[in-house]
């Protein structure tokens, strides 16, 4: 379970990452192998790298918008990095202390990774006006699609790592 718990830590450069089959291999064939945290954070900059990637890749911009959105974006991915910096420390927290874990432990847990979830939201609602300054309506809700699309995939595949409090005993 430690090793799933681990997976899910190199994983977790959260919320931002489209983990690509190629990073699933990668992470599992660790799986017995302690992971370092200079190679977590070499993964969650790779993943940040891929999610900037997908977007060029998908976001239709013109010179002049490309010129004005990316400074925004590298802005809002910076601020969106520090509140997964945060979700990261919990997880780490939790991998550090499954198997372990009193009902406090894990209600404080909880308690601590919901106020991260509204932060996240909160962050989108800052940037939409930011982001429309630079791009128009279509291309800013557009970004914002892409933006949760990506989250929830990487969210998704997070959660699939990480194994349910009840499992530790």
């Amino acid at each position: 379970m430690r090793n799933k718990i681990v997976i899910g830590l190199v994983l977790t450069g959260t919320w931002f990452l489209a983990v690509p089959g190629a990073h699933a291999q990668a992470a599992a064939s660790k799986d017995s192998q302690v992971v370092s945290e200079q190679d977590i954070q070499l993964m969650r900059q790779d993943v940040r790298s891929q999610k900037k990637q997908l977007i060029a890749a998908n976001l239709t911009l013109t010179d002049a918008e490309a010129t004005k959105f990316w400074p925004v974006y590298d802005q809002y991915s910076a601020e969106m990095t520090k509140i997964a910096d945060q979700r990261y420390a919990l997880i780490k927290e939790y991998a550090k202390k499954f198997g372990s874990l009193t009902d406090e432990q894990a209600l404080s847990l909880i308690n601590r990774s919901l106020p991260l979830d509204e932060a996240v939201a909160q962050l989108r609602i800052k940037y939409v006006p930011i982001i429309n300054k630079v791009l128009p309506g279509a291309k800013t809700a557009t970004f914002f699609q892409m933006d949760r699309r990506i989250t929830a995939l990487i969210d998704l595949q997070l959660a699939s790592l990480i194994p349910l409090v009840q499992e530790q005993h």
